[in-house]
């Protein structure tokens, strides 16, 4: 490899570190799911909602109230978060409560957490 450099002093491939990659590939269907689903984590507002429910359902009045946010507001991420099936709905009589629909969010969620605690201490230690 060229110094300071991603590029190849030559071509080198290595068959079996390609197999080993193709072994674990998503396919092209995967990562285009996977993508948008990255995407709807990419709103600071559907991030607070999502946080929000870590602990618990909660219903759009709650959710209103703790974030800052107007119902219309948080309805409408609610709606985003639910057809991309990252929340679900449970009606109690004419309240409607909204939770994590399972499990692997909240694991994505607080991965992502303990990545950015980990980054930012390196980066404390570091100054």
């Amino acid at each position: 490899m060229k110094n300071d450099s991603m590029v190849c002093d030559e071509f080198c491939p290595h068959p079996q570190m390609i197999h080993a990659a193709q072994d674990i590939m998503p396919t092209q269907k995967e990562m285009s799911a996977l993508a948008d689903t990255f995407k709807i984590f990419g709103d600071v507002s559907r991030m607070k909602i999502i946080c929000a429910l870590l602990g618990g359902e909660m219903c759009v009045c709650d959710i209103s109230l703790l974030l800052g946010m107007t119902q219309s507001a948080v309805s409408h991420q609610l709606r985003l978060l639910r057809n991309a099936f990252l929340v679900k709905t449970r009606r109690e009589g004419k309240s409607v409560f909204y939770s994590l629909d399972d499990d692997h969010i909240y694991s994505i969620i607080n991965q992502g957490l303990v990545h950015i605690r980990h980054t930012s201490k390196e980066e404390n230690h570091h100054d």
